[in-house]
């Protein structure tokens, strides 16, 4: 009645063997997916990131983004930026304020209550963060190994926790994702509702593996997920060939891409706050606002009540490095008015809207500024004189030119500023003008925020600026043009100039030339071309 022994020994070898079974499987991460897919017994891989590409090049990868490819789980450097760029200060506050409450919930719930704090009565048509801010924070958290094991895969399928509306746009352009599955806010009258639709993505999901599985052995999926599952785990398993995990364990040893084995160069990003908005890092950002914001408007009025002279000096006892580099030339004259009838034109690069301020200062005197588009109020406190161009070449170039009778003068032909090391196109409107021309290589280190903008109101840009605890101007002024390389002495054509001066300024400074304009950033950065 009983078993006998050898019977009993068997069942133990059998549930010995279950038990180590499971255990590879817990401990190695990966797991082979119950399937009804007719297809050969295909290689196991131990990790991802290891495989080789050419084995998997024809096939089909379906990932969770955020637990497959960021180093970090955490998502509320995402939502924090969201929430501050669409709400300001405000809203960011109140994310802030409910985190450790939201922390004590669930993951699904924890994500739906930082959607709605951060989403609910934003503009639908307005939102331009997928493209515009979010970008950036999520190339600096993508692991190398991770991404170079994605993006072997000929067809790539990503499944997001997030709402599509940060990060489809991202998924598709810089890492040729074919296919976003994820769920999207809901819309009432052009407005966020802040509550996320479900059913659509689950829609989505389904016709999407119907069809791959209808497609035939070249549409074989491999699944890489990590934890938490994403939704409708069951469904995907059931539909890859093969499934591996990504622990924690394994993320902590990943390297971080490096900018260049990007998809492509990251030249345009928008957004105000330049460092990675983690619970404590914007605890931080909230402590200084008392005592930043006295101090921005102190260094402003110091700006503009202080002579040159002596600006430069005070400006850094308040924490703004400014670095002057002149020529090495005993014929360099500061002061050309004195010995010409016609100013110096000086070239520079284009990083933030005081950029001819600090030439000003640079130079201990003050200079007259070409501009394009300035606020009123940022013009009516400007400490040097402006000239407001009109768009008009044959108009502009006699302002220009009554302007260099007057003073000399600070042009920035790139005419809209870059927050990466590229230098956009230069207009050669201003070779035309002068044949005294001085190129000027301007470098900006910033700590908390950025002082520009492509969206919203611009009157805001030099009081973040100067809210950063510490900045830094670094200016090299340049040899004066030969008048081989100019238009009236060497009969050089303006865009021969522009593009030598372009040349300089980027050798100064390291930076990479580009022919991207104003109108490709604004595109890019605000849907429109930035008139």
């Amino acid at each position: 009645m009983f078993p006998k022994p050898h019977s009993q020994k068997m069942a133990g070898k059998s549930m010995a063997k279950s038990i180590s079974s499971f255990l590879t499987r817990v401990l190695f991460g990966r797991t082979k997916a119950t399937t009804n897919i007719d297809a050969k017994p295909t290689q196991r891989y131990a990790n991802i990131a290891k495989t080789s590409l050419e084995d998997f090049s024809p096939e089909t990868i379906v990932f969770d983004f955020e637990s497959t490819l960021l180093r970090s789980s955490s998502l509320f450097p995402y939502f924090m930026l969201v929430a501050f760029e669409v709400g300001g200060f405000l809203r960011a506050l109140v994310l802030l304020l409910a985190y450790p409450f939201v922390c004590m919930l669930n993951q699904e719930t924890m994500l739906h209550v930082m959607v709605f704090i951060c989403f609910v009565g934003v503009r639908r048509e307005s939102f331009r963060l997928g493209s515009a801010v979010l970008p950036k924070l999520f190339l600096e958290e993508l692991g190398r190994e991770a991404f170079d094991g994605v993006m072997g895969f000929g067809q790539r399928v990503a499944i997001t926790r997030l709402p599509r509306v940060m990060v489809e746009e991202f998924l598709k352009e810089w890492l040729g994702v074919d296919t976003v599955v994820g769920r999207e806010v809901a819309v009432f009258r052009g407005r966020f509702t802040g509550l996320m639709e479900k059913n659509k993505a689950r829609q989505e999901l389904s016709r999407l593996l119907c069809e791959r599985r209808l497609m035939g052995s070249r549409a074989t999926c491999i699944g890489c997920f990590g934890k938490p599952w994403p939704f409708d785990h069951q469904q995907l398993l059931a539909h890859c060939k093969e499934v591996y995990m990504v622990s924690q364990a394994e993320k902590r040893n990943w390297q971080l891409l490096p900018r260049e084995k990007y998809p492509k160069p990251l030249i345009f990003h928008d957004g105000k706050l330049a460092f990675r908005p983690t619970p404590l890092a914007t605890l931080a950002m909230f402590m200084w606002l008392p005592l930043g914001l006295p101090l921005s408007i102190l260094r402003i009025i110091l700006g503009i009540l202080l002579p040159f002279s002596i600006s430069g000096p005070v400006m850094a006892m308040t924490g703004v490095k400014i670095t002057v580099s002149k020529p090495q030339n005993p014929n360099f004259d500061p002061n050309p008015l004195a010995n010409s009838t016609k100013g110096t034109l000086y070239a520079c690069n284009h990083k933030t809207l005081l950029d001819p301020v600090f030439v000003s200062y640079a130079l201990s005197k003050p200079l007259a500024a070409a501009i394009y588009s300035l606020s009123p109020f940022n013009e009516a406190i400007s400490p040097i004189q402006t000239v407001r161009l009109a768009r008009d070449r044959e108009q502009d170039t006699k302002l220009m030119q009554r302007a260099l009778t007057r003073s000399d003068l600070v042009v920035c032909p790139e005419g809209t500023t870059c927050r990466e090391p590229y230098l956009l196109r230069f207009s050669p409107l201003f070779a035309r003008v002068s044949k005294d021309i001085v190129p000027v290589a301007i470098d900006v280190g910033i700590s908390m925020f950025y002082g520009s903008t492509a969206r919203g109101p611009k009157c805001w840009d030099p009081v973040f600026h100067f809210m950063n605890p510490n900045s830094s101007y670094t200016l090299q002024i340049l040899e004066k043009l030969p008048a081989s390389y100019t238009c009236e002495g060497g009969g050089k054509s303006g865009v021969e100039v522009a593009n030598y001066v372009q040349s300089q300024i980027a050798g100064a400074l390291g930076f990479e030339c580009t022919l991207l304009t104003r109108k490709d950033k604004y595109m890019v950065l605000a849907g429109n071309d930035g008139r």
